[in-house]
């Protein structure tokens, strides 16, 4: 195996090792994106776990196409913290941002 397969391959031993924690239910591929992204811009890796459908049929009726998102345990507490900031509609784009 090339240097790249193993590191991939340890990286995903690592990440699977872990006991991950639901932070959100998003409905629908369009909102686990955002949630993700918005965490990721905050240094909090993710994972997923769901329907397959919502990637194979568009579907988020009635939970069809609902997925959890995962964080590891040391990120728990930052990425609800954050998330009930985001709810609350404490994050502003700042006066310096360039429209």
């Amino acid at each position: 195996m090339g240097a790249q397969t193993v590191n991939t391959t340890l990286c995903y031993r690592f990440f699977m090792a872990q006991e991950w924690i639901v932070v959100f239910t998003a409905q629908g591929e369009l909102e686990e994106t955002q949630v993700r992204s918005f965490l990721a811009a905050h240094d909090i890796a993710t994972s997923t776990r769901g329907e397959a459908l919502r990637k194979t049929h568009g579907l988020t009726l009635n939970g069809l196409g609902e997925v959890e998102i995962l964080v590891a345990p040391e990120d728990e507490e930052e990425a609800r913290r954050l998330l009930a900031k985001a709810e609350r509609g404490e994050f502003t784009l700042g006066d310096s941002f360039d429209s």
